[in-house]
């Protein structure tokens, strides 16, 4: 009988880190989640890295084949660097994957977190009967991923798919990325968060008020939906919006690509139906005649799992 396969598997993000053992099929054996503190610098995040794959190696037995790393930026994958993460302090080019395959002597594959999150999708997820989509990650940044004939799309130095950074107003905010008016700079959560704490001194009976502390430090989209729930109606409309923004940015990829199924994960993707639904309304306006009918906008089936499920995947697979 083949002995069994497990890979680890480190989804990196702005805001936490979630490792996990994840066998073949992608059941997650174990996991354990820690703050990245970003704004502290490379250092101190693979500090964080470290323990917390040492956290998961002493809960097992098993033979370990490979960890797999979901990371921001741009990646060169055969070297494992991280490039100019947006939302992480003063990393520009960092050798993440030679430094955690130094100190734990296991083969280590770093790729964009959202491309990552694509392959999961593509394996394990919502992408295993569909040849080509687009993966949408709607967390602190926003990332994408494409899969065209069953391979992820990655650029000439893997940089592609950035589609959090397609440009919806050329005279709109600034983004974290350098540049101006990106999709990521209006429904990225860290950005919605704050564009919601200013707009609430003019919705003074919304209750997202009365669903938050005083302070509104504990402000999230999960509250945000909550009170859409309960038909508040600015509420609704901060979720109306970033469909309609996602759907902008993502009507210059379908008419690109020619591709029109498009799959959405990550924590914002919580705001449920009415997001999916506005979405898709509004893509089939931005999108040639041709491409209309044949529109699908799914829910990732990954969730929450998503990115320790789409690293762990990059141990096994081959593209």
């Amino acid at each position: 009988m083949p002995k069994k396969k497990y890979a680890i598997g480190v989804d990196l993000g702005g805001t936490s880190i979630k490792i996990g053992l994840v066998d073949e099929q992608g059941k997650i054996k174990f996991k354990t989640t820690l703050d990245s503190n970003s704004s502290l610098g490379p250092k101190h995040v693979i500090k964080q890295i470290k323990h917390g794959i040492k956290s998961v190696l002493k809960e097992t037995n098993y033979e370990i084949i490979g960890i797999g790393i979901g990371a921001p930026g741009t990646i060169k994958l055969k070297k494992g660097t991280v490039e100019d993460p947006p939302n992480f302090t003063g990393w520009g080019r960092v050798h993440l994957g030679k430094q955690i395959e130094k100190e734990f002597n296991i083969k280590v594959y770093v790729e964009n977190d959202a491309n990552a999150a694509a392959i999961g999708e593509l394996i394990y997820g919502a992408g295993k009967k569909i040849n080509s989509f687009i993966m949408i990650t709607l967390g602190t940044g926003v990332g994408g991923g494409i899969i065209i004939n069953k391979k992820i799309y990655r650029g000439e130095v893997g940089g592609g798919g950035e589609l959090g950074h397609v440009t919806i107003d050329a005279n709109g905010v600034p983004c974290k990325c350098g540049s101006i008016g990106c999709v990521e700079a209006y429904i990225g959560n860290n950005y919605l968060i704050e564009n919601v704490k200013r707009d609430l001194s003019k919705n003074s009976n919304s209750k997202i008020k009365k669903l938050c502390r005083k302070d509104f430090s504990d402000l999230s989209p999960k509250i945000i939906f909550e009170a859409s729930q309960l038909n508040d109606e600015y509420a609704k409309s901060i979720i109306q919006k970033t469909g309609r923004c996602l759907a902008f940015g993502l009507g210059s990829i379908v008419n690109i690509l020619d591709i029109t199924t498009i799959v959405i994960g990550g924590g914002v993707a919580g705001f449920g139906e009415l997001l999916f639904e506005t979405v898709e309304n509004t893509l089939c306006t931005r999108v040639m005649k041709p491409f209309r009918k044949r529109i699908v906008v799914l829910p990732a089936k990954l969730k929450n799992e998503a990115g320790i499920k789409g690293a762990s995947a990059l141990v096994f697979y081959k593209s």
